[in-house]
């Protein structure tokens, strides 16, 4: 390490910023709302395609693809655990593209999809070997989730940047730390939950009233900081479990966001 203080920290800071930045990443392209993109190879032809996995409640989901001449496009769907049967919609043009839209549903609602592709000599190719999910969601207001997104991120930056001080200079941890819990009580247990509440219209998933990791998550996070915070109240004291609060951290964030998360009972809506 520099022996300069000033250097010392602007270093730690720096690889603070890249744990984190690579992480949100990570987070980001491993979870269960990203899209499924890829290229489907038929008879020479190349179709790219990408198929949503996260949609406003309100509007119809739609799939739009470039097809070769003579080839068609199919979408069969079904409500997630409802017990329907398969629908079928076939893509239109529109433009210079083929579209069709998955039917909206209500908040925390899933449809279970798959796109298949027919030649023109008749075989049917899907994109996917297994169907894709789609949940729909309440709108959040931007007012709402950018703060939510901003304490998040920063409370994963101080968990990191706390994580580096325990490690390598081994005191003046606890304001860092503090920090950290500070920003993941506003941005996970009181912001999010107005998120959660918007979106799918409950405050809270997790234990226990459900199983809804993004909630559990941060509950668990949020518990080691404090239990942190109290065996580290004395300088000096405490240390290992800094470093175990951070490693529980980012070890509960980079379990996929929204994996588990809120799922409409369409068995219980139908027999309201």
């Amino acid at each position: 390490m520099p022996d300069s203080p000033m250097m010392r920290s602007l270093l730690l800071w720096g690889l603070a910023i890249a744990i984190t930045l690579v992480s949100a990443l990570y987070q980001r392209l491993t979870g269960p709302t990203y899209p499924v993109s890829g290229e489907l190879i038929v008879n020479s032809h190349h179709i790219d395609y990408s198929l949503p996995r996260n949609h406003d409640s309100g509007v119809d989901a739609q799939i739009s693809l470039r097809l070769p001449d003579r080839y068609r496009a199919i979408l069969e769907w079904q409500r997630l655990n409802s017990g329907d049967r398969w629908q079928r919609l076939l893509f239109r043009p529109e433009g210079d593209s083929f579209v069709t839209v998955i039917p909206r549903q209500p908040p925390a609602g899933k449809v279970r999809y798959r796109v298949v592709i027919e030649t023109p000599e008749g075989a049917r190719l899907p994109f996917t070997h297994e169907p894709v999910v789609i949940r729909f969601k309440g709108a959040v207001p931007i007012s709402v989730l950018i703060p939510h997104i901003t304490f998040m991120f920063f409370s994963m930056l101080f968990a990191a940047r706390t994580g580096l001080q325990a490690v390598l200079i081994r005191k003046r941890i606890f304001k860092l730390a503090i920090t950290t819990t500070v920003l993941l009580f506003i941005g996970g247990l009181i912001l999010g939950p107005i998120v959660q509440k918007y979106a799918f219209g409950a405050y809270w998933t997790g234990v226990p009233f459900g199983i809804d990791l993004t909630d559990n998550k941060t509950a668990i996070a949020f518990a080691f900081w404090i239990v942190a915070l109290w065996r580290g109240r004395h300088e000096g004291k405490g240390r290992a479990w800094f470093i175990a609060a951070a490693v529980v951290h980012f070890a509960v964030y980079l379990i996929p966001h929204s994996l588990l998360g809120s799922e409409l009972d369409y068995g219980a809506e139908g027999s309201g």
